[in-house]
């Protein structure tokens, strides 16, 4: 809690605005004097850095957006500051003064990231500097106050070992995942939101052959492979005049010209499904893609969604599938906050269009075979592991 008058806080905090460019600690805490207020030295450093964090960090959220375990970070109302470390959502300690703080920290954050944020735009989705994912919602659309959600990029370089090592995949499954990269299986890898994907895409890279190039086509940039031969896309939105916008569909075409030996698209969830199954079928071997699904059986059906949107209809987006797409594997977040993988399939033809098949899956907390474990094998042919 601030023991300076907030009057004095207010006087301050536009005074620093007005210059124009972010302050430093040194500023603030010179401002703070300049206005009359007496601390100690240690006192004022405090204040200062209090205020810095406001105007220059995230203020309150600083401190989350440091912590390596901290994967988000959700402002629901000034009451309300949840944060999440991988094991559920939780409630902190942290507070804002009122709706008016998270407002200006909203505001500021947007302003940051070169996006408009105010009554008559009211929310935003952008990327801030470091990387961090950030959407809010101002009020009085959002009912409770101010909402602010951070999505805080992975800090730490996991590896497949790592990954068995948390239990998010047993060790018997491994070799089969190598031999599907190393095949150069397409794969598409499903589950729900925050279920691992990005850090599976990410791990997934990494047993890529040091001799392949790699062509990322991202909407907002989480992925930094370990990898010799990277090429990074982004897609960009509209400034605020509403042009220069880049989709990622124009990044999947320029991608395919740029001599890919892997093309990877962080999340497919637009008309870039189009290109992206288009590439698998001719002849771009070995991709990778993301894409929401609450189960590997429901992935048919959400490229048939994305595809009808883009004027591909449902045969040919199940035609595409079953010819492009080698492998599905999907992530599952349990009711306790683990990320595990929960199972790899393939897509086959059936009279009504296509199925995906259970290949191996976890069944109770064992490793099961499933009715597509054969489909599999041929596909890997020699690459594929003694079970």
């Amino acid at each position: 809690m601030s023991v300076i008058d907030p009057a004095a806080v207010d006087r301050v905090r536009h005074q620093l605005v007005a210059v124009g460019k972010p302050p430093t600690v040194t500023d603030v805490a010179r401002a703070l004097r300049d206005d009359g207020v007496l601390l100690d030295a240690t006192a004022l450093l405090a204040e200062a850095s209090n205020l810095f964090a406001e105007l220059a960090g995230a203020g309150p959220l600083t401190g989350f957006l440091n912590d390596p375990l901290i994967t988000d970070v959700l402002v629901t109302s000034p009451e309300h500051v949840w944060i999440d470390r991988g094991n559920g959502i939780e409630r902190t300690e942290v507070t804002f003064p009122d709706d008016a703080a998270v407002r200006r920290l909203a505001q500021r954050l947007a302003n940051a990231c070169g996006r408009r944020l105010d009554d008559a735009v009211p929310f935003c989705d952008a990327r801030l500097s470091d990387g961090t994912r950030f959407h809010a919602v101002l009020s009085p659309v959002a009912l409770s106050g101010t909402c602010i959600s951070l999505r805080v990029p992975r800090r730490q370089d996991f590896d497949m070992a790592a990954l068995v090592a948390a239990k998010s995949v047993p060790q018997r499954v491994v070799p089969w995942i190598q031999a599907i990269v190393d095949a150069r299986l397409s794969i598409l890898l499903t589950g729900g939101t925050g279920s691992g994907k990005t850090t599976w895409l990410s791990v997934l890279l990494d047993l890529v052959d040091a001799d392949e190039r790699i062509v990322l086509v991202e909407d907002s940039s989480e992925l930094h492979p370990q990898h010799a031969h990277v090429v990074r896309l982004e897609a960009r939105p509209p400034n605020v005049e509403g042009s220069g916008a880049i989709s990622l569909r124009d990044l999947v075409r320029q991608a395919l010209r740029m001599r890919p030996d892997r093309l990877v698209v962080g999340e497919v969830r637009g008309a870039e499904v189009v290109d992206l199954l288009a590439a698998m079928n001719t002849g771009h071997e070995g991709g990778f893609a993301t894409v929401h699904a609450n189960s590997a059986a429901d992935v048919p059906a959400r490229l048939e969604a994305l595809g009808q949107a883009a004027g591909l209809d449902r045969t040919a987006v199940h035609s595409q599938l079953i010819a492009g797409v080698d492998v599905v594997i999907h992530l599952r977040r349990d009711r306790d906050g683990r990320r595990r993988w929960s199972s790899i399939s393939v897509a086959s033809r059936t009279e009504s269009g296509c199925e995906i098949r259970d290949a191996l899956l976890m069944h109770n907390g064992r490793l099961c075979r499933g009715p597509g474990l054969a489909q599999l094998q041929r596909r890997l042919g020699d690459y594929a592991p003694e079970l």
